[in-house]
């Protein structure tokens, strides 16, 4: 990236396997080290401060998410172990061994502070509900034929999920009937991360070690493709103030910032892409 267009930076003890946003100015982090840390965005958004460092993991940290209320979190890690933490008290509220392999990726559910995804390399997904008992319950989706990779609730729709796979296999999953899965093969290779737009009926895009990023509307259909990276992609974010503006960042250095054709009855975008 071009530092001198970056507002505030850190650099990080380890690699970063995973972050989301806290609140407006909270930088939630899953690090190659094990650790989950916190960091803060101070001094009018031009310093980045670290508010925690917690190891918790015995190896690395994959994915993290805040829950709903943003007063708890999740993480998941290549220890096999999912934690729930409570952020205001910096500590690990349950830590819950359920699958038998590395964790690929949690996600929190909009609107629901107790629930949340896990998926992982033992090929299992599981749908998590702390209030339970016995808080796991395996989602078994035929659509998806190899190891989950990424996944995410859909934004508006608290039944619903997206689900992709090491194959390039994109499937929206219905946690109450998951065997009608509406699926569709958009990447060549693994599935690296989805984002859901702002809009009234959300983009989903979608980035691969394929180095493509793709958008699909509701039905799966692709509505923009861009093959700009030169190797994998890792990381996207839809722009808070314009919703045809999504940002890809891929381990081929490069910074991208791609302008998506907007749905009918949305404000108007042109089709392009720039660094």
């Amino acid at each position: 990236p071009r530092e001198g267009r970056c507002t505030a930076g850190v650099q990080t003890e380890a690699g970063v396997a995973g972050l989301c946003w806290l609140a407006d100015r909270g930088i939630l982090v899953a690090s190659d080290s094990g650790a989950v840390e916190l960091w803060e965005l101070e001094e009018n958004e031009t310093l980045i401060v670290n508010k925690f460092c917690k190891y918790e993991h015995d190896d690395i940290a994959t994915s993290v998410s805040v829950l709903a209320g943003s007063t708890q979190a999740v993480s998941g890690g290549r220890d096999f172990c999912v934690k729930v933490w409570d952020i205001p008290e910096q500590t690990v509220l349950h830590s819950y061994r359920a699958h038998s392999a590395a964790v690929t990726c949690v996600a929190s559910c909009p609107g629901k502070d107790t629930v949340f995804l896990s998926c992982a390399e033992d090929n299992r997904t599981l749908l998590w509900d702390t209030r339970c008992p016995k808080p796991a319950t395996r989602i078994v989706c035929s659509a998806c034929n190899y190891l989950p990779t990424s996944i995410m609730w859909h934004p508006q729709k608290s039944d619903i999920f997206v689900l992709g796979d090491e194959s390039g296999t994109v499937a929206l999953v219905d946690t109450k009937n998951p065997d009608s899965a509406l699926s569709a093969t958009v990447h060549a290779r693994s599935i690296t991360g989805f984002a859901f737009s702002a809009h009234s009926s959300p983009l989903l895009a979608s980035i691969s070690e394929d180095c493509s990023v793709a958008v699909l509307d509701s039905d799966l259909s692709e509505v923009f493709r861009n093959r700009s990276h030169r190797d994998f992609v890792k990381g996207l974010s839809w722009s808070p103030s314009d919703d045809a503006l999504l940002t890809t960042v891929g381990w081929d250095h490069q910074v991208l910032h791609h302008t998506v054709p907007v749905p009918t009855g949305e404000a108007s975008g042109v089709n392009c892409v720039k660094e």
